[in-house]
This record gives structure tokens, C-alpha cells and sequence, in this order.
């Protein structure tokens, strides 16, 4: 992967990721800048001052790109992040047949329960990665026996997938929204829950 090109950021080497996609058939038509920080990277050891929030130790890692032809949503009645201005918002690029993806779900789960209607959202971009992963009735079927309930974006032929994240790309890819839209945390595989929820709190708080 390479780091963001508008300001210098540190490289989390991940392993616990379900894979990658090459976009061949499906290049991206914009391309999208990406890192894999987490939000404890940019944090500084020192201890805060009186002149220095929690919220502006997250680190910047610019605009969050426009959900780009999604297919539809199900379990939502919003039509694009932008109806989502003003909320912390996690945004997960997963597919239902990912053992790493299905992983993440229960840390994903407790964050809804908790913060769920606190200014606080999660969109799973659901981008499969087989054909089977791509019928709606079946995402949906998935969806109700892992217990996910938050909104999910149809992202049938991963131009979402390859927009947010160039190539490679991969499953599962968690970032978090700050209330204005700007990426604050981007995590590739499983794992970094605590680094997760810490920076939701955060933007909460």
C-alpha cells in the first residue's frame, strides 16, 4: 500500500485480513488516496495540555471519497454518507463469506448497542467477493444471522471497494467518520478494537 501522499503518516502492517482484490475488470475511475493508520499512530506520548484536545490527537487522513454507483441499501433509509453529516460514523468494507470480515462483527455489534442513536451510525459496504455473496436476499439473509442491523450499502461491482481503497484492496477495512466527513482511522484485517472504539469515543466525547 502506499501511504497518503498529502502528509506523512506511519505504515500498520496488518496480516489479519481476509485478502485482496485486483480491480482488472473494474478499475477505478477516481482515484482515492489511502493509508493504513490507526488512530493511536498520530497520538503523541506526551501528556495533554490545556491547549490540546483528545479529538486533535486523531490523526487527519483527509475527505472520506463519495460512495461511488452503489447498487441499493438494505436496512437504511439514507441514500449517502452525506445524510450522515454531523454523526461519527464506522465505515466497513466487508462480505458476508469472509471468516476475518464475520470476525470483526461482534466489536462492531457492541459499538452499535452502545452509542446507536447517540450521533453515531455504522455502513457496512458490503462488496462480495464471489458470486454468491452478490444477491441481495442472501446478503440480507447473512446479515440477520450475524446480527447485523446497522445500514448496509450494496457495492455489487466493488466500484466503492477500488474508489476508497485503489489496489489492492482489501476485506475487511474499517475506518472511522468524523462529524464533518473526515477520515480520523483506517484499519486493514481484524484486530485494533481498542484503537477502534478509543477513537470513537473520542469523536463522541
Amino acid at each position: 500500500m502506499k501511504p497518503l501522499t498529502v502528509l506523512p503518516v506511519l505504515v500498520l502492517l496488518v496480516a489479519a485480513a481476509c485478502g485482496t482484490a485486483d480491480p482488472a475488470d473494474t478499475p477505478p475511475t477516481t482515484t482515492a488516496p489511502t493509508t493504513t493508520q490507526s488512530a493511536t499512530d498520530a497520538v503523541a506520548t506526551d501528556p495533554v495540555t490545556d491547549d490540546t484536545t483528545a479529538v486533535e490527537l486523531l490523526p487527519d487522513l483527509g475527505p472520506a471519497p463519495e460512495l461511488h454507483e452503489i447498487d441499493g441499501w438494505l436496512q437504511a433509509d439514507i441514500e449517502s454518507l452525506d445524510d450522515l453529516r454531523g454523526n461519527v460514523v464506522v465505515v466497513q468494507f466487508w462480505t458476508f463469506g469472509c471468516h476475518n470480515c464475520k470476525a470483526t462483527l461482534d466489536n462492531l455489534g457492541a459499538l452499535y448497542a452502545e452509542y446507536q442513536g447517540d450521533e453515531f451510525e455504522i455502513v457496512g459496504i458490503h462488496s462480495p467477493e464471489f458470486d454468491y455473496e452478490k444477491d441481495p436476499e442472501a446478503i440480507a439473509a447473512a446479515a440477520d444471522k450475524l446480527g447485523v442491523t446497522w445500514p448496509i450499502a450494496l457495492d455489487t461491482a466493488k466500484r466503492t471497494f477500488f474508489h476508497w481503497q485503489n489496489s489492492p484492496a482489501y476485506w475487511p477495512r474499517t475506518y472511522v467518520l468524523d462529524r464533518d466527513g473526515t477520515i480520523c482511522f483506517d484499519h486493514i484485517g481484524e484486530g485494533a478494537y481498542e484503537e477502534l472504539n478509543e477513537a470513537v469515543a473520542t469523536l463522541l466525547g
